[in-house]
């Protein structure tokens, strides 16, 4: 009955240590799947936020950013003519809205009277041409041919290949919006920031603007 016994307990620790491998062979592979899916979407969201506008600066180097607390928009007009700006109240909504949103997070507030910085923006759209690159391959196809030795048919594959580029003038729509930073005491430009992307219409959507802004405030420091 003691030997039996041992048997028993000696199977049962076996059985016991498959199912701790298989255990700890299903906890891995789960963490490794994990990861793996962590990296994929890390990838993925890296990818987006390469494809967005690439936004430019420039800024007064003895102006101090951080020592602005407070601001206001002001409207703009065309040197030439004088006539009023031409972004529609849907594009000046839109602009402001996201800027207000951006500045808030920077510690900027939005005041009526006396602020220290005076705020304008403008959307330019204008059509314009890009040069787009296709590769091209050469058709696959097969061709037939003899064998006299062994008397029989035979098929010699030739696969599709690279042999270059096919490239076409392509006419689109390119909108830059730009927005400007003046000291309100003295009128000086102090910081302009400014993007061009590629938009389907003339007027820009509510997310193209938000878009814009983002990446130009993103170098607001």
């Amino acid at each position: 009955m003691l030997q039996v016994t041992n048997q028993y307990s000696y199977g049962e620790e076996v059985h016991q240590s498959l199912l701790h491998v298989i255990c700890v062979n299903n906890y891995k592979h789960a963490i490794m799947k994990t990861v793996k899916w962590i990296g994929t979407m890390a990838f993925l969201l890296v990818a987006i936020a390469a494809c967005g506008p690439t936004a430019h600066i420039e800024k007064d180097p003895a102006a101090d950013l951080g020592a602005y607390k407070t601001y206001s928009w002001v409207d703009t007009r065309d040197s030439q003519d004088q006539s009023t700006s031409s972004p529609t109240e849907f594009a000046r909504l839109g602009v402001q809205n996201a800027v207000n949103e951006q500045l808030k997070q920077k510690g900027l507030n939005l005041v009526n009277d006396h602020p220290d910085v005076l705020l304008s923006f403008d959307i330019l759209v204008e059509r314009n041409v890009e040069q787009r690159s296709d590769p091209v391959y050469t058709r696959p196809m097969s061709r037939l041919y003899y064998n006299p030795y062994f008397r029989r048919w035979g098929t010699i594959y030739y696969p599709s290949r690279f042999i270059g580029y096919d490239t076409y003038s392509v006419p689109v729509r390119k909108a830059t919006l730009t927005i400007n930073m003046m000291d309100a005491n003295t009128d000086k430009a102090i910081w302009q920031g400014w993007t061009t992307q590629t938009v389907n219409s003339r007027r820009l959507t509510t997310e193209e603007i938000r878009t814009g802004v983002n990446a130009i405030l993103k170098k607001f420091k």
